[in-house]
């Protein structure tokens, strides 16, 4: 009986948690779908005049795919011999979030509720993080950028450096022109504004010297943009020369990205 047991969760795992087998990646596909039809009804509820007239099947609609997501939250929990791995994980605690709004407003009844179930119902949005476990690409982009992110940091805290003293120049060149930079916190609003090339055009130079350091700002927030772009790709290309990973997914813990030749897990020493 225990056999059985043991190969039934087996199978189990191997379905939901791998995407190798063509079971696993009709599982994959259908719940994708499921993920994307969740997220279209919420941005449709959200229309008034249509929610008004479909609001019954949006409804029915919403039970049908929060217990498909309750279904396979289960089931992920059963299939894997450490439930709390999963359970406290990123992924774990994404998919808690993109069930329980919906049973929680079966709790939350009457007018005064209403302002909170319509904050609970938006929650529901967090199924589109759901679309990343199936994304093998998203798992490289993942580490490049965590392996990014002290350069990106340096480089953040040297625009907002240069921010401060880019605003503090235009505040004493157009303090007295009346055009906006009435202290160094909006100059330096203006320079952020500015550098990332969005332009709300709110505050905007009026003298001659204070148009020319604006083009210099604009010219240079072209460059600033281009050069996070650039420390990522160069980690995401040195990500995928190195070994080949798998969709095998630990029996015992669910750690992922093992390598074609491991026959253990890296995570937990668990034979995979």
């Amino acid at each position: 009986m225990s056999n059985k047991t043991i190969s039934w969760k087996d199978k189990l795992h191997e379905i939901i948690y791998e995407a190798d087998t063509k079971a696993g990646k009709l599982f994959d596909v259908l719940l994708l779908i499921a993920i994307l039809a969740s997220i279209v009804l919420v941005m449709l509820e959200s229309v008034t005049s249509i929610n008004a007239q479909h609001h019954v099947f949006f409804n029915r609609a919403e039970w049908v795919i929060t217990l498909l997501f309750t279904i396979e939250y289960i089931l992920r929990i059963v299939s894997i011999k450490r439930p709390k791995e999963y359970i406290f994980s990123y992924y774990g605690i994404i998919d808690f979030l993109a069930t329980i709004p919906k049973y929680l407003s079966l709790f939350l009844g009457g007018t005064h509720a209403l302002l909170v179930l319509r904050a609970l119902r938006l929650l529901r949005v967090f199924r589109i993080l759901k679309i990343t476990r199936y994304i093998g690409e998203s798992n490289k982009l993942a580490k490049a950028l965590k392996t990014s992110r002290p350069k990106i940091v340096v480089f953040l805290l040297a625009v907002l450096v240069i921010s401060i003293i880019l605003g503090t120049v235009m505040y004493l060149v157009e303090a007295n022109a009346s055009s906006g930079f009435t202290s160094i916190p909006r100059s330096v609003y203006w320079t952020i504004v500015t550098l990332t090339t969005v332009g709300y055009g709110d505050i905007t130079p009026l003298t001659t010297l204070g148009q020319f350091i604006a083009s210099i700002v604009m010219v240079l927030g072209y460059g600033i943009i281009a050069v996070p772009t650039g420390i990522v790709s160069a980690e995401y290309a040195t990500q995928t020369k190195k070994i080949a990973t798998n969709t095998t997914a630990c029996r015992n813990c669910s750690f992922e990205n093992h390598t074609d030749e491991a026959k253990f897990c890296s995570a937990c020493g668990e034979k995979i």
